[in-house]
């Protein structure tokens, strides 16, 4: 069996894993199957030996590989609008299994995952290994600015509810002034890791002090605290962009359990990468104080 048919066969087996997974109902295990697969695909896409696939196999990679994270956005954010069924996924298992000789029309109308970075989940550090070279390979262009974030506005106020607004102040980093294009990307996650609410970016922070990185900015989370779910968390995951390796990493991350929400100032440890949402295996990122401040605000309508 060639190099190419033995790679086919391998995705091929981690598809049925992830498909399986899903079906029965371990969302979190197919998540990170469906994660690590479409990295793959995307590596397969940008592979340097050209012979090994057609573009219209290469095309055909990079679609599956978006409907991968399709079905991935969709187990973590169960208020997605556009939701991927498995079902639907379930129809690409031929393709992926003839890439080869798949000469049908694509049953989806998706468009390849650019020529970028997918980081399945604890592989960041391990990228950060590899040399400059392996790491630029095929990538065309870097990550597109983020400079006016995805910030949600204030959901409705309904009677004898209460929503939170949080203020992101500053980051405290000890090589702040070096951190290319930062942000945060807040989520809130159920004791299981899964999203209970869409992710939203900041924007990119402009100003750096010290040891400081200043962000100022107003974080509207997307459901009434008094919906929040037993073991839910709010986390913050600090990122920035490396040019040398071409994408952006997650430098390391916050979280606020429920009992820690009251109005006021408050300031959370920071933790190593990469990000635990189960919150088992929690690594300080430093012994120094440097820390996450932030600023809560409770809005209830009596």
């Amino acid at each position: 069996m060639s190099d190419v048919n033995r790679t086919v066969q391998k995705w091929h087996a981690s598809f049925r894993k992830g498909t399986d997974f899903d079906s029965w109902g371990q969302l979190v295990e197919a998540i990170d199957e469906y994660q690590i697969l479409a990295r793959q695909l995307q590596k397969g896409v940008q592979s340097t030996n050209s012979s090994d696939f057609t573009e219209e196999q290469k095309k055909n990679l990079g679609k599956i590989a978006t409907c991968l994270e399709m079905r991935s956005a969709s187990l973590q954010c169960t208020q997605s609008k556009e939701e991927f069924k498995l079902e639907d996924l379930k129809k690409l298992e031929l393709i992926i299994q003839n890439i080869l000789t798949y000469n049908k029309e694509f049953p989806f109308d998706v468009q390849p995952v650019p020529l970028r970075r997918i980081l399945a989940p604890g592989e960041e550090e391990n990228l950060e290994l590899e040399d400059d070279a392996a790491a630029g390979a095929g990538s065309t262009e870097a990550f597109p600015p983020r400079a006016t974030g995805t910030l949600l506005p204030r959901l409705p106020s309904e009677p004898g509810m209460t929503l939170l607004t949080l203020r992101i102040e500053k980051i405290g980093l000890k090589d702040a002034g070096q951190c290319i294009d930062p942000y945060m990307s807040i989520s809130v996650k159920d004791v299981n890791g899964l999203d209970l609410n869409p992710m939203q970016d900041t924007p990119v922070a402009t100003r750096k002090e010290d040891t400081y990185i200043h962000f100022n900015v107003e974080v509207e989370i997307q459901k009434h605290v008094e919906k929040l779910p037993k073991g839910a968390a709010i986390f913050f995951e600090f990122k920035h962009y490396k040019p040398k390796k071409r994408f952006t990493s997650t430098k390391c991350f916050a979280f606020m359990e429920m009992d820690e929400i009251k109005p006021g100032p408050i300031v959370i440890e920071l933790y190593k990468k990469p990000t635990d949402f189960k919150r088992k295996k929690l690594q300080l990122l430093t012994k120094k104080p440097l820390y996450l401040h932030l600023h809560q605000t409770l809005h209830k309508d009596s």
